[in-house]
């Protein structure tokens, strides 16, 4: 199943130099999630890393496309992690430091409530490892036991993973 869908990543990836900002190389999934069977290979692959699940957790954007395919596929609810600003107060916010500036995310601060709900996070990249670790602070801040940490690609040469040890962590392709 994880080879099928590393498969599928590999073929159907768009990568664009340069983008956001010089020097950032930035992995487009759009042509995957478009592909039925690729999109399809890469939620049930992600979705078997953490068949305990109680929630899957997506961060924006990307993350809400592959959180809500693989929350379906397990059978339980999904949590959308916002960037800031784009959720009503109040909310619970972390703010942390990407390769190429700043930013923050967001969850509800009064529902659903998230304590010793067993939570696995789903993001597109694992680059640096900011966006990441400052979710899982987030979660677990409001109680949440995190079972897991999913994404499609990892550029390795970043260092994320160093920034996700104590987490089990699966990543479909490795670059």
């Amino acid at each position: 199943m994880l080879r099928a869908a590393a498969a599928a990543v590999t073929a159907h990836t768009r990568w664009v130099d340069d983008f956001p900002s010089p020097g950032v190389r930035f992995a487009d999934l759009t042509p995957v999630f478009a592909h039925g069977p690729a999109y399809s290979a890469v939620v049930a692959a992600l979705a078997s890393a953490a068949t305990d699940a109680e929630l899957v957790a997506g961060i924006d954007a990307r993350g809400f496309l592959l959180g809500g395919g693989m929350a379906r596929e397990l059978g339980v609810g999904v949590l959308a992690v916002r960037k800031a600003g784009k959720l009503p107060p109040p909310v619970q916010k972390c703010e942390y430091s990407l390769e190429y500036g700043t930013a923050a995310i967001e969850i509800p601060d009064e529902s659903p409530s998230l304590r010793g709900r067993r939570v696995l996070v789903v993001d597109d990249v694992l680059a640096t490892g900011g966006t990441l670790r400052a979710t899982l602070e987030l979660l677990e801040r409001v109680g949440a036991d995190i079972v897991g940490v999913t994404v499609v690609t990892e550029l390795e040469a970043l260092g994320g993973r160093a920034r996700l040890e104590s987490y089990p962590l699966t990543s479909l392709v490795r670059l």
